[in-house]
């Protein structure tokens, strides 16, 4: 399966991280089923991936006021995030992605944009040994406002020094895509897993 590149001249591409560069969401699912387990909390795969592009802060929030819960955010977001870590070694790339990833390195500047920590963005780029292709990482510790917010992505597209209508965005969610499109950047959509598997 090949990603449709929109026509256009772009001196930047972005991209998400999590379901985009990373196959990951099924190994952040389990993560997060396993460590909300400990807390009788209940989050079907259809919420998750609903809440894709939602920092993990605000997915706990979230989740909390819906159960009626009082989840420490900062513990469960710890646990979390242990989970996955210990995960990595599972963790594969997007090959349509990374396709796009290698012809343009070097090219034109690249930047992941995640509602993700930096601690996790870190990890799952350096398990892919993609780390050093990024000229810099956006992640939920560097704005307020997470996707559908485009606050992310002009924080990229500044630290790029391009415009944000010569940026590419590279995103798998719909809050993603709204995110770039309020930013006035023109956008790919990766198809999640089940997507890639029956096109393949």
């Amino acid at each position: 399966m090949k990603l449709k590149i929109p026509a256009g001249t772009f001196q930047a591409y972005l991209f998400d991280c999590d379901g985009t560069i990373a196959d990951s969401m099924p190994l952040h699912y389990v993560a997060w089923r396993t460590a909300l387990a400990e807390w009788n909390c209940e989050f079907p795969e259809d919420l998750f991936y609903a809440f894709g592009g939602l920092p993990v802060a605000e997915i706990i929030a979230r989740l909390n006021r819906s159960q009626g819960l009082k989840m420490p955010v900062f513990a469960v977001a710890r646990r979390k995030e242990e989970l996955y870590f210990e995960a990595l070694p599972h963790l594969k790339a997007v090959p349509e992605v990374l396709e796009h990833i290698d012809a343009q390195q070097g090219r034109i500047p690249l930047a992941v944009v995640s509602g993700s920590t930096r601690e996790s963005v870190r990890a799952s780029l350096c398990s892919l040994q993609l780390l050093e292709k990024f000229a810099t990482l956006v992640c939920a510790e560097d704005y307020k406002r997470g996707k559908p917010d485009p606050e992310a992505f002009l924080i990229a597209a500044e630290r790029l020094g391009v415009n944000p209508e010569f940026c590419l965005v590279f995103e798998d969610t719909d809050m993603g895509i709204q995110a770039a499109n309020a930013a006035n950047m023109a956008s790919v959509r990766v198809p999640p897993p089940w997507e890639r598997a029956a096109k393949s």
